[in-house]
């Protein structure tokens, strides 16, 4: 096959069928009428080259995009993603902890239960994650498929064209007052490890023998009766800490309002 045949070849299998004929005379026409009467391979590989390659020239013909997720509409969907994330994991290790509590029994050792509470963890971010991921990336292609404009125009994340005025929405965050997402959730699963050991310390904290099948639980060092005593302020502690780390999720970045609401859980805890 010549170089020119090869070439419509390439174009012409990414074009459905119904058009290929009349697209592969029309190219091909093309193509020709760009060359010299008596042309050489030089020449032949000048016009290709100026059309580009098959793959983009074939797009041009397409009615669909051969991205999945094209530039109008790629900012919005990484910042969605990135937004929505962290979200949905803080979501899903509350959930978790909830889960821990309503479902623990007493029989495992402390270390066992603080390795599979951090290990839940680390999976439902990782599960949560996946989920959001593939459902985002799924609504995006629809959307990519669907849209009549077929602009190429980046949107903002309002799904409207980006204007000067869009500047003034964006708040600039110093890198010595930003908050990272690491801190917000390693707060959290600080948060259900010592309400767990609160709530099941007769089962947890005590003195510890080892055995054959690991460490064997002998006596609690607290009473859990005492200690429950004061589970509403707990309760109140827990709340409190999950509210400033959901605040700082928001937020981003440290603020008098915030600093305040952490100092003051500090000098409670």
């Amino acid at each position: 096959m010549s170089l020119i045949d090869m070439y419509v070849h390439e174009v012409a299998k990414r074009l459905p069928e119904k058009n290929r004929e009349d697209i592969t005379l029309e190219l091909r026409s093309t193509i020709e009428d760009m060359l010299p009467d008596e042309y050489n391979e030089e020449d032949v590989k000048s016009v290709l080259e100026k059309l580009g390659s098959p793959v983009s020239l074939a797009n041009g013909y397409l009615d669909r995009p051969m991205h999945l997720i094209g530039p109008r509409y790629f900012d919005v969907y990484t910042t969605l993603l990135k937004m929505i994330i962290p979200i949905a994991a803080v979501i899903a290790l509350i959930s978790m902890v909830a889960e821990n509590f309503i479902g623990y029994t007493g029989d495992q050792a402390v270390l066992n239960v603080i390795l599979q509470l951090i290990g839940k963890g680390i999976g439902e971010i990782v599960e949560v994650g996946l989920h959001v991921f593939f459902w985002l990336t799924l609504v995006f292609a629809i959307l990519e498929r669907t849209d009549k404009e077929k602009g190429t125009q980046p949107l903002t994340t309002s799904f409207k064209k980006w204007t000067p005025d869009d500047l003034k929405n964006i708040s600039y965050v110093p890198k010595k007052k930003s908050i990272s997402k690491f801190e917000v959730f390693g707060g959290l699963m600080w948060t259900a490890v010592w309400a767990t050991l609160y709530f099941y310390a007769n089962h947890l904290v005590g003195v510890y023998n080892g055995a054959a099948d690991g460490l064997k639980f002998v006596a609690p060092t607290f009473n859990q009766d005492v200690l429950l005593q004061y589970w509403p302020i707990v309760v109140i502690m827990i709340v409190f800490e999950i509210g400033i780390s959901l605040y700082k999720l928001v937020q981003g970045q440290w603020t008098q309002k915030l600093a305040i609401g952490n100092a003051i859980l500090q000098l409670a805890t």
